[in-house]
């Protein structure tokens, strides 16, 4: 498993390696200076050679990519081309937002999905589990932005149970106004993911339902709930995990349009407003720490499946 972990972490590595590449590569390829976005117009020569100095657009691109990544090894990820302010402690200052909408929304993703797969694969010959099937395809079916939408018009327009948008400024040293402030952007991630995470934990339980070991175990005298608790909840989360990371993943870049919607100050809007602002710091750091966060996702998302299923565990024992 030590063996297994350490490549894990060197294909983490390396893949973070080939993102930075990329994101280099992408930033270098906007039409424009970065240094356009410190100089006003009418600047001349003098202050245009200038500004590139001080962004370091004046370098060949390889001594550009060479300080690109020794400043990301370093963890610094410079300096606000707008604000003037380190990059850095504004992207925590910002996931102090995103971090726990996507988190919660994906908690609460889990506990409306897993039931209720459960019970429509279960009861798939009722009325209800077929219903609860349907209900999830349209919830597939509906865009994030538009559920963000309606549930502001019920829950903020009309009954005024809970703020349509906006963050408290004292943030977490609030955490009752900050959670209310949360909730209809945590409720609007969570249907849409759990509409789509209810589909595979439908197909993953009808999966154990038809299962040999699942027969045996009620041949052996086990009753229907305990032999599905007991041999069949735990092979049918196996494939269920490698979805979670993915839905855990989707969740955290679409926190983007979520943010927009509900006017949060997350690294969502942080991006956007780095894009319309040409900062190029703001941008690289912001997708630098996505990519990473994206990436550590899979690695644990990866790493849960072989703890919770002992086969993986020995065929890649017996492969290394």
């Amino acid at each position: 498993m030590l063996v297994y972990i350490a490549r894990r972490l060197a294909i983490l590595f390396f893949s973070l390696l080939a993102a930075c590449v990329v994101l280099f590569i992408l930033l270098r390829l906007l039409p424009g200076d970065p240094a356009n976005s410190l100089i006003s117009v009418g600047a001349d020569e003098a202050q245009i050679a200038a500004a590139r100095r001080q962004v370091g657009s004046d370098l060949p691109l390889a001594q550009q990519f060479l300080q690109f990544i020794t400043s990301l090894a370093r963890f610094d990820l410079g300096t606000s081309f707008v604000s003037r302010t380190p990059v850095l402690p504004e992207i925590m200052d910002r996931l102090a937002v995103t971090l726990p909408l996507t988190v919660l929304s994906f908690l609460l993703a889990l506990v409306i999905a897993v039931p209720l797969g459960i019970l429509s694969a279960v009861k798939a010959d009722r009325w209800y589990g077929a219903a609860i099937s349907v209900v999830s395809q349209l919830g597939i079916a509906i865009p994030v932005f538009w559920v963000g939408i309606l549930l502001v018009t019920l829950f903020a327009v009309n009954l005024r149970l809970f703020p349509s948008g906006g963050f408290p400024p004292r943030g977490w040293d609030a955490p009752v106004e900050a959670l209310r402030t949360l909730f209809l952007p945590i409720l609007t991630i969570a249907i849409v993911m759990s509409a789509s995470l209810l589909r595979y934990v439908r197909s993953a339980t009808q999966d154990v339902l038809g299962s040999d070991y699942l027969r045996t175990a009620r041949a052996l005298g086990a009753g229907f709930s305990e032999a599905l608790v007991r041999h069949g909840i735990r092979n049918g989360a196996v494939p269920v995990m490698s979805i979670l990371g993915i839905e855990l993943a989707t969740a955290l870049l679409g926190a983007v349009v979520v943010e927009r919607v509900f006017n949060l100050p997350g690294l969502g809007s942080m991006l956007l407003l780095a894009i319309e602002q040409r900062d190029y710091p703001n941008i690289q750091g912001v997708l630098f720490i996505s990519t990473l966060l994206v990436l550590l996702i899979g690695f644990l998302a990866d790493l849960g499946q072989r703890l919770v299923d002992p086969r993986l565990r020995e065929s890649r024992g017996a492969r290394s």
